[in-house]
């Protein structure tokens, strides 16, 4: 059940009555049925199942469904998650009672249609983060950093600043969308030694590593050997080579499965990085560009004038790609896993692991 949450300071998110501004309703216009959704949580939905199930392909994307709820059962919520979720989250953010509906969809921590007396399933949760580098011409040379050090670890930087986390993360981005299985490999290494928030395992719908809230900074040799205890009757691999196996399979199904491509080609939309799209914005809203004001006259004159004088059309298609991009951006990728057992004909994408001699349905 995915349910809304709104800020600490009082800001919903809401507008009004109506679930998109003039300029969104523009922005999205040939979409009628977004355009005319008559409230933010059905537009989002809509956004999922018209917008980007098409552009990851709708066997990778779970839409979900609507359904209505009471004040007084989002209240219950709120009172009984709270002790689950991470001390600065609850500071910021709180269920957003005064919403009517919320989403329900598959528990993709279990495998689909699965007898839980028959075979184990282990599923695995990844936030991949922005796999490339931009490479924006709008980009100012002030901000160059941006095209040599990926957004992931600019982000990390600000998180120990900021004391949210106490060491940096040893993943790259870069490594998962690398399109090669020693890239995907050393990613999925790097997650499980610093899994933060961007990695969970799930056995039999219960998580068995990371946590619900905010995540562990690095795992520990105690969490390493609890968690290796948890794949004997998955992994058939001795003592000490279960984990090892583990990360193998995962890095060799999403390699195989090429799900990845799909998912960088859309964030890659993103074409004009912030730095240019911010400049179409303010065109379209008609407000003075607040970017423009703070340039000197040389700068804006060498880098800006083109995006001033686009049509309509090109600019809507600016902003709109880049809203799309920042969403494939901030998406969780989730794979599910059931040893093929011999005799029964596999009912979804195969996975061969070599190390353990083991078929894995995913």
């Amino acid at each position: 059940m995915r349910i809304q949450k709104s800020q600490r300071n009082g800001n919903t998110g809401l507008k009004g009555n109506r679930a998109l501004s003039t300029h969104e309703r523009l922005l999205w216009r040939e979409n009628e049925e977004l355009t005319a959704s008559p409230n933010r949580e059905i537009l989002e939905q809509l956004y999922v199942k018209h917008v980007m199930s098409p552009l990851l392909g709708p066997k990778h994307v779970d839409v979900g469904i609507r359904v209505h709820v009471t004040k007084e059962f989002l209240k219950s919520v709120e009172k009984n998650v709270t002790f689950y979720r991470p001390a600065w989250r609850v500071d910021s953010s709180q269920v957003d009672v005064n919403r009517d509906s919320v989403l329900i969809l598959s528990d993709h921590s279990i495998f689909p249609n699965r007898n839980l007396k028959d075979e184990p399933c282990i599923t695995v949760e990844i936030k991949p983060k922005c796999g490339f580098l931009p490479i924006s011409r709008f980009i100012a040379e002030e901000n160059a950093v941006k095209k040599t050090v990926v957004r992931f670890r600019m982000h990390q930087a600000l998180k120990l600043l900021n004391q949210e986390i106490s060491e940096y993360s040893k993943y790259n981005p870069l490594d998962f969308f690398s399109g090669s299985r020693e890239g995907i490999q050393k990613a999925i290494e790097a997650l499980y030694a610093t899994p933060q928030n961007n990695f969970r395992v799930f056995l039999n719908g219960s998580i068995v590593f990371g946590s619900l809230g905010g995540g562990a900074d690095s795992t520990t040799a105690l969490v390493g050997e609890a968690f290796e205890d948890t794949l004997k009757n998955v992994i058939r691999a001795d003592n000490g080579q279960r984990t090892a196996s583990f990360i193998q399979l995962v890095a060799e199904t999403i390699y195989a499965s090429g799900a990845l491509d799909q998912l960088l080609e859309v964030q890659k939309l993103d074409t004009h990085d912030i730095e240019g799209a911010i400049h179409a914005y303010y065109n379209i809203t008609s407000q003075p560009c607040m970017v423009c004001r703070e340039l000197s006259k040389g700068k804006l004159s060498c880098r800006y004038t083109s995006l001033q004088s686009i049509p309509l059309d090109e600019r809507l298609k600016i902003v709109k790609e880049y809203l799309i991009a920042a969403t494939a951006k901030d998406c969780s990728l989730m794979i599910s896993f059931r040893p093929q057992e011999d005799g029964r004909l596999p009912s979804h994408n195969t996975v061969y692991l070599g190390s353990t001699d083991q078929v894995f349905e995913y």
